[in-house]
């Protein structure tokens, strides 16, 4: 897969279903999101954004994690199952 189709997570939209490929994060968080499940090839869901649509809630390994924009903005990977609204 060329790295230029790459999207981040927060490009996603209520119900979607997003792969991940890449975490561009480093340090403790980055420790904190592998430990939560956010690892290459994890499926994530995407299941609320809050009124401003800062932070969002996503569904990974059956537990729910908020994160913010900037946060999820560094975690790259391909969406594989569209919002059919």
């Amino acid at each position: 897969m060329e790295k230029t189709s790459l999207k981040p997570l927060s490009e996603c939209s209520f119900g979607d279903c997003f792969l991940v490929k890449e975490i561009n994060i480093k340090g403790p968080l980055r420790r904190r999101l592998l430990d939560l499940g956010f690892v290459k090839e994890a499926e994530i869901s995407v299941l609320r954004k809050s009124p401003l649509g800062d932070p969002v809630a996503y569904r990974v390994s059956n537990t729910t994690i908020a994160l913010r924009n900037d946060e999820s903005s560094m975690i790259l990977g391909e969406i594989v199952r569209g919002n059919t609204k």
